[in-house]
């Protein structure tokens, strides 16, 4: 399958962004247990968290700051990131591409929780060396992917919303390869809302 429709998501959550922000708000909180896991990963005090691709900070950074987690929030959204700023205004919000932000500060932990899997998989292998820079020794690293290689088009507003994604061999490669060891793999999690979910930390006494 090709991915014409790639080059269109930034663009689906500016124009739509009031769409999206009232479709998630609806939906209880069905990652909790994956965020429980995260979170017991993390330091007990302040760790810091730097969530990729995180729209409003609702639900997830929400739930993280309530569990005493400093937020760096970035996402390619201006309106979602204001709804943010708005909401959370004591933590950080940043308008940036993942695949090209840089930042000089290194995180406790790392989540792309439904963000990841919009970028094609030529987009996703340079992101692992990312993670890697981004992740303090001992960070934990959470993200959701496709089942499978290949791309997927759903559909949001009328649009046309791609999905993209390795398989779960490459990943766990490309994890070993830039110093993160698997914790929990779940394909197709019924209880998460059928979400592939992948959570991994960085050894602490390992500094590549």
């Amino acid at each position: 399958m090709s991915d014409p429709y790639a080059d269109d998501i930034i663009a689906i959550y500016q124009e739509h962004a009031a769409a999206f922000e009232a479709q998630r708000d609806a939906h209880r909180l069905i990652e909790a247990d994956w965020l429980a896991a995260f979170r017991d990963l993390l330091p007990a005090a302040a760790p810091r968290v730097l969530d990729i691709g995180c729209g409003t900070g609702r639900p997830i950074a929400r739930h993280l700051i309530a569990q005493g987690c400093l937020i760096t929030g970035i996402d390619t959204s201006e309106p979602l990131l204001a709804s943010a700023r708005a909401a959370f205004p004591d933590q950080r919000w940043i308008a940036a591409d993942m695949r090209r932000f840089s930042c000089p500060d290194r995180f406790h932990g790392l989540i792309a929780w439904h963000s990841f899997f919009h970028l094609r998989p030529d987009d996703q292998r340079p992101m692992f060396d990312r993670f890697r820079r981004w992740a303090e020794p001992g960070a934990a690293l959470m993200f959701t992917s496709g089942p499978s290689h290949g791309h997927a088009i759903g559909q949001f507003e009328g649009r046309p919303l791609y999905h993209g994604s390795l398989d779960k061999d490459e990943y766990r490669q490309l994890l070993a390869d830039n110093g993160f060891e698997v914790v929990r793999q779940v394909q197709n999690d019924v209880a998460c809302g059928g979400a592939t979910v992948w959570l991994a930390r960085r050894p602490a006494l390992l500094d590549l």
